[in-house]
């Protein structure tokens, strides 16, 4: 049976999960704009899923995909960076830095599975 609606994808649900996680590690950092970079990025990961899933053509789901892929990356750059500015620990951002990955290759399976 298809997936029928985006919330079943696996990959949406990791990508909110991930948002969640990094809500909740950033909620105290006192720098406004890295903390609205990020958490923006981060939102852009899922809704790249479900605006692309809702799309009429598998192209067009191809295409919001790879926006999604590219926002994944925007946030792992962003959490190697929070690394170096000591807004993480190291430890903290290792593990987001792999769900980010993690997410990552999901997004290009989905990809492939499209081809």
């Amino acid at each position: 049976m298809a997936i029928q609606k985006f919330e079943d994808l696996i990959v949406w649900q990791k990508a909110q999960d991930f948002s969640v996680a990094i809500y909740s590690e950033f909620k105290n950092n006192k720098d406004f704009s890295f903390n609205d970079q990020i958490k923006r990025a981060s939102i852009s990961i899922s809704n790249n899923i479900a605006e692309g899933f809702d799309r009429s053509s598998n192209p067009d789901f191809k295409r919001f995909l790879y926006f999604s892929l590219a926002s994944n990356s925007e946030v792992r750059s962003m959490l190697y960076l929070a690394i170096r500015l000591n807004f993480l620990p190291e430890e903290s951002a290792k593990k987001l830095i792999d769900s980010s990955n993690e997410i990552a290759r999901m997004i290009f399976g989905l990809i492939k599975s499209l081809k």
